[in-house]
């Protein structure tokens, strides 16, 4: 399923989007761990969820975006007052609402404003796609708390988008 033959598709879809510097700006959030930017840990879920949908032949190309764009809440959330559980549940949206000036179709947005569900219940998938990238950002989650993340070969990814 991880494969690097996928990577060239991959990088087409996601490419114009990278280069955006709302986009860019998010390698100045940290993510899970200290050493994993916002960038790097969406990056991963857009890929880990473009690999899933290409095996499943579903649509590669709305995961791949959405999965870039799921965490583009663009805050630092240590220069606020919100607590972890309540952006948590407020980021999905914050997300959304900053992706949807690149044109974002019905599907891209369910898969941003439901990746956090269960967190979010009334934020229930209503695509398979949804369902993958939220299930690729609960892996990729896994692996970078486990310190696991190097072993997937996210560098090759990096660089070629």
């Amino acid at each position: 399923m991880w494969t690097r033959r996928y990577i060239p598709q991959f990088a087409a879809c996601v490419r114009e989007l990278s280069r955006d510097p709302a986009v860019q700006q998010m390698r100045t959030i940290r993510q899970h761990v200290k050493a994993v930017d916002c960038y790097a840990h969406s990056l991963f879920v857009a890929y880990l969820a473009f690999c899933l949908c290409k095996k499943l032949g579903l649509d590669a190309r709305a995961a791949a975006r959405a999965g870039l764009l799921h965490d583009l809440y663009l805050c630092d959330w240590s220069k606020t007052a919100i607590g972890p559980v309540e952006r948590l549940i407020i980021h999905p949206r914050m997300a959304l609402n900053n992706a949807r000036r690149f044109g974002l179709s019905k599907l891209e947005e369910d898969i941003i404003l439901t990746h956090m569900w269960p967190v979010t219940p009334r934020a229930l998938p209503h695509y398979r796609e949804s369902a993958l990238v939220n299930l690729a950002d609960k892996l990729a989650t896994v692996a970078e708390v486990t310190h696991a993340y190097p072993l997937f070969g996210l560098r090759r990814v990096l660089a070629a988008v």
